[in-house]
């Protein structure tokens, strides 16, 4: 669209009285990875990419990330940029899906959910546990997080990686 490659990452139908239909979406640039707010009639159409996707491994980052195909060895890198809010999930050997256009790696596609070991967590206060009560940890990775009163440091917990939201404790 407009010369440049989007992704879709909201997307919203509006049906307001008698009027026709309104698709708003938000778009990631795929080349500079800024983000753009987009509305659309109802029964618009737009060309659809040839995007290829392929399973890579993430190997480190030095002022790039860089990803290994697991099949080939072949090794390429991705910005900061393109690599964006994945970037705080990102650890050694975890394998991603990496999206490509013409050759060029655009982005990357994490798990859904991920484990993460607690690295910093305040103690849980006893009380009124009638509600669902969250404190602030500190997961292995630096990125902070709610979690419930009963997660104590050192626990292995699970990461929903869209939204960066607790989901469970494992037993690993």
């Amino acid at each position: 669209m407009e010369g440049g490659l989007y992704q879709v990452v909201l997307y919203e139908h509006q049906k307001l009285g008698r009027g026709t239909a309104t698709i708003k979406i938000k778009a990631k640039n795929l080349k500079s990875g800024g983000i753009k707010e987009i509305s659309f009639i109802s029964g618009a159409r737009v060309e659809e990419a040839p995007i290829t996707s392929k399973e890579a491994q993430y190997l480190y980052k030095n002022q790039n990330f860089f990803f290994m195909d697991p099949k080939t060895y072949e090794q390429f890198e991705l910005s900061g940029e393109k690599i964006g809010e994945a970037a705080a999930y990102l650890k050694e050997g975890i394998i991603v899906k990496v999206s490509f256009y013409e050759g060029e790696p655009l982005s990357v596609e994490l798990p859904i959910k991920m484990e993460f070991k607690i690295k910093e967590t305040g103690p849980g206060v006893k009380g009124d546990s009638a509600t669902n009560i969250w404190k602030q940890a500190v997961l292995d990775n630096g990125f902070k997080i709610k979690v419930p009163l009963f997660i104590e440091e050192g626990d292995l917990i699970e990461v929903d990686t869209r939204t960066g939201e607790y989901l469970a404790r494992t037993n690993k």
